[in-house]
């Protein structure tokens, strides 16, 4: 049996680290690689030449749109292994019509989110960041003994999981390992799933209201734009955290930094919209606000995490076996 034809199609300066010596190894014992050196310009003679022998495309970080002029290029292409998250932005649904499976690793991606958001659910509670600050200013500990006398701590306090997916999943197994109440909103989730059996499903208003800790996980879409908007900040409790290591859009900003501004609420924001906030943005210099550069998601040595999904995902096709992570094109308008 003649083996599939492989090649790769992504930007090596974004995805380092994602395949390694051991997973191309792999990868070549399944498949016959047709070139070693990732495609970058698709549109180029050499790569639409590549391309046309194509059986199975590994995909990446910084892949530019298979769009249906280049699938049309790929006439032999069968599989689509994207060794990221989301393919909304990578692979043009008529790759559906022409028969082609695509599978990726966004459940790659969802391990350091999750474990990204437990950190911060801890720490937040326990006003790390508050008790540091006083710390410096005061090394004679009297205003951090203080603070250790209020509503401070992890044992008996309410989180509010904000969606469903497969991050949020994720977080609410972890919380279980707490003394935590868990709500979860997502008006997708029926009674009987699941994640229902540690987590308390109620609508928006109430989780905002009743959490110590919301943390979002909701997708990006276009009826989910500023979903936590200003009725539901003022809702929260005074002392509250908002977590956000989804989209910056899912949260109305403006009123987001209002509320921090009055220092009635804190926030860990690890994604914001525009991506780079404004050099003046208030963001960068809230004392309430934990802001960090949108790597709650695979960086470093966890892209290992992906390769290896997406390899896994190659050798079981090759063999013919079920398929963990493929897409399905019923579940595209509900991606992230």
């Amino acid at each position: 049996m003649m083996r599939p034809k492989l090649a790769f199609a992504m930007s090596p300066e974004k995805t380092r680290h994602v395949f390694n010596a051991a997973l191309l190894s792999r990868l070549s014992a399944c498949c016959d690689v047709v070139a070693t050196s990732p495609l970058q310009n698709l549109d180029s003679a050499e790569s639409r030449a590549i391309l046309a022998d194509t059986e199975v495309l590994v995909t990446g970080w910084g892949c530019p749109m298979l769009s249906p002029a280049i699938l049309r290029t790929a006439s032999k292409l069968r599989l689509i292994a994207h060794a990221a998250g989301t393919v909304k932005f990578t692979v043009d649904p008529s790759a559906y019509a022409r028969g082609i499976r695509v599978t990726h690793a966004a459940e790659a991606n969802a391990v350091p989110v999750a474990e990204f958001t437990l950190a911060a659910i801890l720490f937040a509670n326990k006003r790390i960041f508050e008790f540091r600050d006083l710390y410096q200013a005061d090394t004679s500990r009297r205003s951090s003994h203080r603070l250790m006398d209020e509503n401070v701590g992890n044992f008996g306090r309410t989180i509010g999981l904000v969606g469903a997916s497969r991050i949020g999943r994720k977080v609410a197994a972890l919380l279980q390992h707490f003394d935590f109440e868990v709500l979860l909103y997502d008006p997708f989730v029926q009674p009987g799933d699941p994640v229902t059996a540690g987590a308390d499903l109620v609508d928006l208003d109430t989780l905002m209201a009743r959490a110590d800790v919301v943390s979002i996980h909701a997708p990006s879409l276009p009826n989910n734009r500023a979903m936590i908007g200003p009725r539901q900040l003022e809702l929260m409790q005074d002392g509250a955290t908002l977590i956000n290591t989804a989209r910056g859009a899912l949260v109305d900003e403006a009123a987001l930094l209002r509320e921090l501004r009055s220092g009635r609420i804190q926030a860990v924001i690890d994604v914001t919209d525009p991506e780079i906030p404004p050099p003046d943005s208030l963001f960068f210099s809230l004392p309430n606000v934990f802001l960090t550069p949108h790597i709650a998601g695979a960086i470093g040595t966890e892209r290992g995490r992906l390769g290896l999904m997406a390899v896994e995902e190659v050798e079981r096709f090759v063999r013919g076996d079920t398929l963990l992570y493929e897409v399905e094109p019923a579940l595209l308008e509900r991606l992230a």
